[in-house]
Order: C-alpha cells, then sequence, then structure tokens
C-alpha cells in the first residue's frame, strides 16, 4: 500500500492522497527532478487483474500524453511501480464543472461561453490529432484559478485511425451525454464528441441535463426517441443564438450536426465577440415594473 513520502520509481514523493477512482489511486506527489508538485495516478492492486481496467489506463495515457495543449491536462510521464503502471501528470488546482455547478447551480450565459470556447479549443486539438474523447462532461473538465479550462480523463478515448473497435452490448460512457447513435452501437466519430459538447453547454446555463429516467436504458432510449428540448424550457430568458447553438450540436442525425467543431467554436465566438446577443432582454412588463431578467 502507497503511504505518505513513498518514493515512486526513484523519481516522485507523495505529499498525499487527493482522489480515488473504481480502478485507481490519485496523488498529490513532488517530482524530485524538476521539484514540481504533480498529480500520480496509480491503479489498484486488485483492478489490475482486469484487462479491461489495465487497457483504459493504458489508453488514457497514451491518447492523454501525445495531446499537448494548454486547455488538456498534460501527462508528463508514465512508467511502472511495483509491477503497477502510474501516470505522472500536471496537478490541477482547481474544481470541476461538476464541483462547481454543485456549489452554484448554473453558470450565466456569458460564463458558459467562455467555458465551452477554451472546451472546443481542447477538443479541436485532440481531433486534429485523431483523438475522440467520448466523455466529455462537466466532471471530467476543470476550471483553474486563472479560469483555464482543462480537459481530461481521456480513459475511454477512440483513436480515428485504429481500427481495432471493441463493439459491446454495455453502454460505454456517460449516458446523459451519450449520443444516440453511439447507443445504437455505431463506431463513435468527431460528431460523437460535437453531441457531447452540446449537452455540456446545456447544462452549464440550466444546471440539468436533457434527459432523466430511473436508469441508463431509460435515458439512452430518450436520447435516441424523443425530440431534443430546448434550454428555454427551464431557463426562459435564453437567448437564440445560444439555444440554436445547442440544438444544432445535439440533433439526433450526426450529419445534421455542426461539421467540426471548430464551426461549433466560430458560434460561440460570435457570442462573445457581440455581448448584446447574450444580454437577456426585459419584456414591456418587466421593464415597467423594475423586474430583472432571470441571468445568473
Amino acid at each position: 500500500m502507497i503511504k505518505d513520502f513513498d518514493i515512486i520509481d526513484e523519481r516522485y514523493r507523495i505529499i498525499k492522497e487527493i482522489g480515488e477512482g473504481g480502478f485507481a489511486y490519485v496523488y498529490q506527489a513532488e517530482d524530485l527532478i524538476t521539484g514540481k508538485e504533480i498529480a500520480l495516478k496509480i491503479i489498484k492492486e486488485n483492478a489490475i487483474k482486469s484487462k479491461d481496467n489495465v487497457t483504459r489506463f493504458e489508453r488514457e495515457a497514451r491518447a492523454s500524453a501525445s495531446l499537448n495543449h494548454p486547455n488538456i491536462v498534460r501527462v508528463i510521464n508514465i512508467g511502472y511501480h511495483q509491477n503497477l503502471p502510474y501516470m505522472a501528470s500536471e496537478l490541477i488546482k482547481g474544481k470541476t464543472l461538476r464541483g462547481l455547478l454543485d456549489e452554484q447551480k448554473r453558470f450565466s450565459f456569458k460564463q458558459a461561453c467562455e467555458m465551452m470556447y477554451q472546451l472546443c479549443d481542447a477538443v479541436a486539438f485532440a481531433h486534429n490529432s485523431l483523438v475522440i474523447h467520448r466523455d466529455i462532461k462537466p466532471d471530467n473538465v476543470f476550471l483553474t484559478p486563472d479560469e483555464t479550462i482543462k480537459l481530461g480523463d481521456f480513459g475511454i478515448a477512440f483513436f480515428e485511425n485504429s481500427r481495432r473497435v471493441t463493439k459491446s452490448q454495455v453502454i460505454i460512457g456517460s449516458v446523459h451525454y451519450l449520443p444516440p447513435e453511439v447507443t445504437n452501437g455505431q463506431s463513435p466519430t468527431f460528431k460523437s464528441d460535437i453531441y457531447s459538447l452540446g449537452i455540456t453547454f446545456f447544462e452549464l446555463i440550466t444546471g440539468k441535463v436533457p434527459y432523466e429516467g430511473n436508469n441508463q436504458i431509460t435515458v439512452a432510449m430518450r436520447h435516441i426517441k424523443e425530440r431534443f428540448p430546448s434550454p428555454r424550457q427551464w431557463i426562459p430568458s435564453t437567448p437564440r443564438i445560444i439555444e440554436n447553438i445547442i440544438l444544432k450540436a445535439c440533433r439526433k442525425n450526426p450529419n445534421d450536426r455542426y461539421r467540426s467543431v471548430l464551426e461549433f467554436q466560430r458560434d460561440i465566438k460570435e457570442c462573445l465577440d457581440h455581448p448584446k446577443l447574450i444580454t437577456p432582454k426585459r419584456s414591456f412588463w418587466a421593464k415597467l415594473l423594475g423586474l430583472k431578467v432571470d441571468e445568473v
């Protein structure tokens, strides 16, 4: 068992445990070569018995290590400690968007656009490197103290130039963000990530996901069969341009979505370049009575 002050691979001194997932521990550690603090992710001893766990860990390491971008959590090194694979990455001092949503329920339209613009930068870079993330959601996106967005967890990433696609009867990915074509058994594409980006945008401004259900199958079927809801159902003041961006990103047919993440990002830039487009207008009666628009 790894303890505080243990030395990993003759290079990393453990400071403390900062997280635990289903098959790995995450530690804050000091790089004895550079003197910098890093995050060290080490697979659990009992988890290494599962080939799927090891494959996911190696996939995350391979995908992340190939992507050097300011909006992607950077992997510094990969290796083994006592036959357990580990991954050293930059230490993110901030919170996930999930944690922030839990605290403040939702973000303003401007805040959400700024976050999505950076997130699109990260995903566009990954796509340019032929990496499909497949699990874009607020839980896997960090916001640092200087308001930089960082996309992490490439554990189920898919390499577009790889033909080794395993079809499974189980749902891989977070069902609330899963595009209908993937649920139907099709291989993930860049358009799959665009759908998940649209769901994430929806949640940032409403504080909710578009479909809920008693179980994963129910939610997945709603993504396939039901008309995609407008965010205006929850936040009536949602600007039309944001509503249109989300609805286009989340079309059922992948061919009807944005052609690329860069095209998605251009529409978000339009919002940021012209703030009046995302400034909710007050109705005649709201102005007369001095009521404020429902905007965070």
